[in-house]
């Protein structure tokens, strides 16, 4: 009798600090649910299995988080060892085949860290992901779309680009806190200058990264992007900088007062409903200078995990929409119906695909 009793005080508290404390959406709320969305930031992996030449570190092989992350790609070494590393697009094609709401997503490879004399750098690999595997295996899909990872060192950078373009890449994926990418460096005005002909957006990771073991956060301090802009390079900053900070600056901030400067520079708003980075959101939503400039990605699998869920927003959503949006079983729907109901407006689901041109 006494926990009932308990238990039926502390709910009655919960359902006054919500009353209280209750914020609603963070924006409108688009009437209807957008149909047709591009996922313009989606993740694929391997060990190396069916000739996919995928690596991923001994170390990180080892850990802990490598069983995690197959676990939330929807599979396991066996399955992989089995089907082979096409496996994990297999299925993501087949949820968004499935989707009400996606039509396509990116799929992106990750190129492997190389140093400043085009040789790979053998002991910062932890994740290698090769544009030959992603190109043509995305090609053989109907609702996957190339993103392919060019490292600019490599000493046949300018060549791989053109091939990535011929294969039908949309564009060009950077991670430099992991790459040894430094997007300052003058000796890169070639590659830039090869984008623009091109016509490949960059699409690179901004602010701290904190899931790999090895990182060099410094490099993903936007600021450091300011070459390729001026140069005419369309760049998408990937998660709006929304982690970290770099000379005593948050990165969100430096990233802000960039875009009054520079009409090319667009973000994107991959994982911003995690738990650790969701304070961003409204003020990203809200600020006048992102208008316009925002795009709908996932960085799935992350969305697949507890980190995004409904339940983190009880100040935000109603207990019914946050019951609701947790029994979709499809993680691109449960992430649109999420967005959109925390008032991310319906242009930022269709500027995805209206950006990229497909």
């Amino acid at each position: 009798m006494a926990f009932l009793l308990f238990f039926l005080v502390l709910l009655g508290g919960l359902q006054l600090w919500r009353i209280v404390c209750w914020k609603g959406p963070m924006g409108p709320v688009p009437e209807r649910l957008p149909a047709g969305v591009v996922d313009m930031h989606c993740h694929t992996a391997g060990i190396g299995a069916g000739g996919s030449e995928a690596r991923i570190s001994a170390a990180l092989r080892a850990s802990w988080r490598f069983r995690v992350y197959l676990k939330i790609f929807g599979c396991n070494e066996k399955l992989l060892a089995q089907h082979g590393d096409v496996f994990i697009m297999d299925g993501i094609n087949r949820a968004i085949g499935e989707s009400k709401h996606l039509r396509a997503a990116v799929i992106l490879a990750m190129d492997a860290p190389y140093r400043d004399n085009g040789e790979i750098f053998e002991e910062a690999v932890e994740v290698w992901v090769p544009n030959r595997f992603v190109g043509e295996t995305a090609a053989a899909y109907e609702h996957l779309l190339f993103g392919a990872s060019v490292h600019p060192y490599r000493m046949d950078a300018l060549e791989e680009l053109e091939w990535s373009k011929e294969k039908g890449a949309v564009l060009i994926k950077w991670l430099p806190n992991i790459q040894n990418i430094d997007p300052s460096d003058e000796r890169l005005a070639p590659y830039y200058r090869k984008l623009v002909e091109l016509d490949l957006p960059l699409l690179t990771h901004t602010g701290h990264e904190d899931s790999f073991s090895r990182t060099d956060n410094r490099l993903g301090d936007p600021k450091l992007l300011e070459l390729p802009l001026r140069l005419g390079v369309r760049v998408i900053a990937a998660h709006v900088a929304s982690a970290g900070e770099n000379e005593g600056q948050c990165n969100v901030e430096r990233l802000l007062e960039m875009m009054p400067r520079f009409p090319n520079l667009v973000a994107d708003i991959s994982t911003l409903t995690q738990f650790n980075r969701k304070r961003f959101l409204p003020r990203v939503l809200a600020d006048e200078r992102l208008k316009g400039r925002l795009l709908y990605g996932t960085d799935h699998p992350l969305t697949n995990t507890p980190m995004v869920s409904p339940w983190l927003y009880p100040l935000r959503l109603t207990i019914g929409q946050m019951w609701r949006i947790s029994r979709v079983r499809n993680p691109w729907d449960r992430d649109v119906m999420l967005k959109a109901a925390l008032g991310v407006p319906g242009e930022v689901f269709e500027e995805s695909g209206r950006y990229l041109g497909v």
